[in-house]
């Protein structure tokens, strides 16, 4: 049906029997009702209701159209009160994106937060392109860098990530530990594929080596960190997650210059909503507690 209203107002002309009763439900005036009606009853091209003095009564036409709508009518009241319960209750999908490299912190802290809701389902999306908060492909979104700038959204200072530049006590056997800045050139080093990129600690190390020294690349963060451990080469890894494998050490940092700032998006639509408050501060308060471990 095209116009739901002229639907809605024939349902409580039928349902009460009068012009009247109908305006004052729908909270319009009687000529609107009337209006609804005939405009209606034209599309429609069959009479639906019987005028009298009394008011009005449906025809056998009417009738069905009164069955109809008012299924639709209580179906729609139902869908009302769903989703008025998912702004209050924390449950259905939380959907959360970041770049891959987040992984350690957000899948242990969703994991925590589905214990603390167990009516939550997880959706976790990574990738190097932004989801779009403003089309609903994400509830909170956690960016490094500069801070968001999209409109309608709201941006939250998370925390700074440090990093550091390490090797393996295997490669440090095999190749030394540098004794200068200068003494960088003569050691290989794992980083990104991308020559251009403009994260700190990749400028600071292409003003510091040639490229050719950077002997392996590649553009997932997951497998320059593997060969980091692998023993490839040095390379730079957030400092929080370095410390979970005891055969790194440090060889520079933590240098300021270095930081990247973290960010917390959400849609201003969305931002209020009980499930998006609520992990909101569960993230925080787990990040604040594993940073004290």
């Amino acid at each position: 049906m095209e116009n739901w209203d002229e639907v809605r107002t024939a349902y409580q002309v039928a349902r009460l029997g009068t012009v009247s009763g109908a305006a004052e439900v729908l909270g319009v005036h009687h000529a609107t009702v009337i209006r609804h009606i005939d405009a209606l009853e034209g599309r429609l091209g069959v009479k639906l209701f019987q005028r009298h003095a009394r008011g009005y009564t449906a025809t056998e036409a009417g009738t069905d159209l009164l069955r109809v709508a008012q299924t639709t009518d209580d179906q729609l009241q139902q869908l009302e009160g769903r989703i008025r319960g998912r702004g209050s209750d924390v449950s259905g999908e939380l959907v959360v994106t970041s770049l891959v490299s987040f992984a350690p912190l957000l899948v242990p802290a969703l994991t925590s937060f589905r214990a603390a809701y167990p009516e939550v389902t997880v959706r976790f999306l990574t990738g190097e392109r932004l989801f779009r908060l403003e089309y609903g492909e994400a509830h909170v979104a956690l960016r490094a860098g500069k801070a968001p700038e999209e409109p309608d959204n709201v941006v939250q200072r998370f925390k700074a990530q440090q990093v550091g530049l390490y090797a393996t006590k295997g490669y440090i056997a095999r190749m030394g530990r540098p004794e200068s800045e200068e003494d960088l050139a003569r050691h290989e080093f794992v980083a990104h594929d991308n020559a251009d990129s403009r994260a700190p600690f990749l400028l600071w190390l292409a003003e510091k080596v040639p490229r050719d020294r950077v002997v392996f690349r590649s553009s997932d963060p997951r497998v320059m960190d593997m060969a980091v451990l692998a023993g490839a080469g040095m390379g730079f890894l957030n400092m929080r997650d370095a410390a979970q494998h005891p055969d790194l050490e440090l060889i520079h940092g933590p240098n300021e210059a270095w930081e990247s700032n973290l960010w917390l998006v959400t849609h201003v639509d969305l931002h209020r909503t009980a499930k998006v408050q609520a992990f909101l501060k569960h993230l925080k308060a787990f990040a604040e507690e594993t940073c004290r471990e």
